[in-house]
């Protein structure tokens, strides 16, 4: 299924240099958390030594000789009418983050390792109070002219004071950048704040000059000036933008850039509906296809093109954290702010009737806002996680003490009677009593809305709410545009949506804090979308930005997801263990991609097809 998002996927690709690079840093051989001297380096990791030496040629899942050349067509859902992707105001183009470079740049087949981009070296102090950039010499913005401190620090400063919210709560453990040279900027840090330093290397850059003539804070289809890969072509409001390969990139003979941009030019479409959009892509009107609905991945792909061999459709395993996608429940309002409720409601849907039926046996159920990676609740709590969690007894519910998180289960049978009998007696204990066939409340029906952006969910939904009447509970559907359910969205005007939280993290950090602290729940565009206000929550947090070594941070990271999931902040819904692609067969492509990714940049138009 294709989940409903908390931004839209434009957005969340603006803010995606800090939701998946967030990692703690090796500087040589030096650990973060150590007291050992540390040096310049060419990159940052996480507990163990980068894969890559100062002195490599390119990464092992690219070809380094692919041919340059050649178009892309490819696909998106909604519309857009911005191209400035670091502002809350507008939804946002396709990709367009990718025509601004960062400071530093992560690897595909390393647990989140990241190397110079435009800084060629990172020194963090031995205190761990600031970390020094030095920039390349060859750094240039596609008007040609170099990108220095000026820019980082101006880029810094923008974004705290102008940009999205989101980035300054991320942003909130640098605490300032300053210009030591034309080459040189150091950021000051919170040092008590375990991946300050990656935070500081994941910082886009924009030009200073540029933004002196062009009002940052407003939307724009006017091409910004950027320093990336790709610039931005053309664009047809709403409906497409072209992005062009910049023939004279400054970092294309980076280790890097090498195998990879390999199209010459990559085109958006917009579709609104998601069954026209396949039915696109079957006609030839777009190349290449992530298939996330499972009826379609069954069913859809029975064409001629696909027998005949014009269309390659596969599967590739997908070993990158899972993270969490569900039906997120908005906290606030005054039927969803009791966890009883929402596990009742929770207990309506039947995930192994819906698995059989509509997904063709494809998914298995999400179990942790970290799965697949060593930060997933499992088992009952260790000692390290009791130490965490104990203070909070009266909090929390007592099941996170005593039993190991597992979302409910049916016979599958499409009749989830013993859930709904549990749901009754939660509803029952929660003061909600059935009058005249509805649950009421000193007077007040249970109603609940599910908003959606895209119809794909409601076949999901159907089921579930007609599970949901027999508790007396009244539910609806609400479909919106893309920017009425940013609106909403951004001023948490909702019940229920659905989203993908936490994909891509290998080890979680300071983006937690946006996701689920008690001080961002009432932040207007903010990203505690639950409305989570919960002491436990917020010392699990604590523990998690300062931990000092990994045990630490597994132990609060464990903590964390235990709590998220026994709040009942979330239906879980469904994960797949690989990519559904499928694509028209024009592409060439190293013969094995990443472990972490599909590494669509690394792959070129054949010879023959353009």
């Amino acid at each position: 299924m294709i989940p409903e998002r908390t931004m839209t996927d434009n957005r969340k690709a603006r803010l995606r240099i800090f939701f998946s690079i967030i990692v703690a840093s090796v500087i040589g051989s030096s650990v973060i958390g150590s007291s050992a001297q540390a040096a310049p380096s060419h990159c940052l990791s996480l507990y163990d030594p980068c894969k890559y030496p100062a002195n490599f040629s390119h990464f092992d899942y690219v070809n380094p000789d692919a041919p340059k050349g050649g178009s892309v067509k490819l696909a998106d859902s909604g519309t857009f009418d911005s191209l400035n992707p670091f502002i809350l105001k507008g939804v946002k183009a396709p990709a367009v983050s990718m025509i601004f470079d960062a400071l530093m740049v992560s690897s595909l087949d390393e647990p989140q390792s990241m190397y110079g981009l435009i800084a060629e070296s990172a020194d963090l102090s031995a205190d761990k109070s600031h970390i020094d950039f030095v920039l390349r010499k060859e750094a240039r913005f596609h008007d040609g002219t170099p990108i220095t401190a000026d820019d980082v620090v101006f880029s810094f400063e923008t974004l705290i004071t102008k940009g999205d919210p989101t980035y300054r709560i991320m942003l909130a453990p640098v605490k300032s950048a300053q210009k030591i040279d034309a080459r040189h900027v150091r950021f000051t840090l919170d040092r008590e704040v375990r991946e300050s330093a990656l935070i500081a290397a994941s910082l886009p850059v924009f030009s200073k000059a540029y933004y002196s003539k062009v009002d940052f804070e407003k939307t724009t289809l006017e091409p910004p000036l950027g320093s990336g890969a790709y610039k931005v072509q053309s664009v047809d409001p709403g409906r497409a933008i072209i992005y062009e390969r910049v023939k004279n990139y400054w970092a294309k003979n980076l280790p890097f850039a090498r195998g990879q941009y390999n199209f010459d030019t990559i085109r958006y479409d917009l579709y609104r509906d998601e069954n026209v959009a396949l039915e696109a892509f079957k006609s030839g009107q777009y190349d290449f296809r992530r298939e996330y609905v499972a009826r379609n991945w069954a069913k859809a792909y029975d064409h001629p093109a696909v027998k005949d061999g014009r269309i390659t459709k596969r599967d590739v395993p997908d070993m990158s954290p899972q993270g969490m996608q569900g039906f997120v429940y908005n906290t606030r309002k005054p039927t969803l702010s009791d966890r009883r409720v929402r596990e009742a409601i929770g207990l309506a849907m039947d995930y192994e009737w819906l698995n059989k039926t509509i997904f063709y046996g494809a998914y298995k159920r999400n179990r942790s806002f970290f799965g697949n990676t060593d930060f997933e609740s499992k088992g009952k709590p260790s000692k390290e996680e009791l130490a965490l969690l104990s203070p909070y007894k009266s909090n929390l519910s007592p099941t996170v003490f005593e039993h190991e998180y597992a979302p409910p289960v049916t016979d599958g049978s499409g009749n989830p009677r013993e859930n709904l009998l549990k749901a009754q007696a939660l509803l029952n204990e929660a003061g909600w009593k059935v009058e005249g066939g509805k649950r009421m409340k000193n007077g007040q029906p249970l109603t609940i809305e599910f908003m959606l952006r895209q119809p794909t969910m409601e076949r999901v939904i159907g089921p579930m709410r007609k599970n949901l009447e027999r508790l007396g509970i009244t539910s609806s559907i609400r479909m919106v545009d893309d920017s009425q359910y940013q609106k909403r969205i951004d001023e948490k005007d909702f019940d229920i949506v659905s989203l993908w939280i936490n994909r891509g993290l290998f080890y979680p950090g300071n983006e937690q804090v946006a996701l689920w602290h008690s001080s961002q729940a009432d932040v207007k565009g903010g990203n505690n979308l639950a409305g989570a206000k919960n002491p436990a929550v917020d010392a699990a947090l604590a523990a998690l930005i300062g931990a000092k070594n990994k045990g630490e941070l597994v132990a609060a990271g464990r903590a964390l997801d235990r709590i998220l999931l026994w709040e009942n902040y979330v239906i879980p819904n469904w994960q797949s263990a690989s990519f559904r692609i499928a694509y028209w067969n024009k592409f060439g492509m190293p013969p094995t991609p990443p472990k972490y990714g599909l590494a669509f940049e690394s792959w070129w138009i054949r010879s023959d097809d353009r």
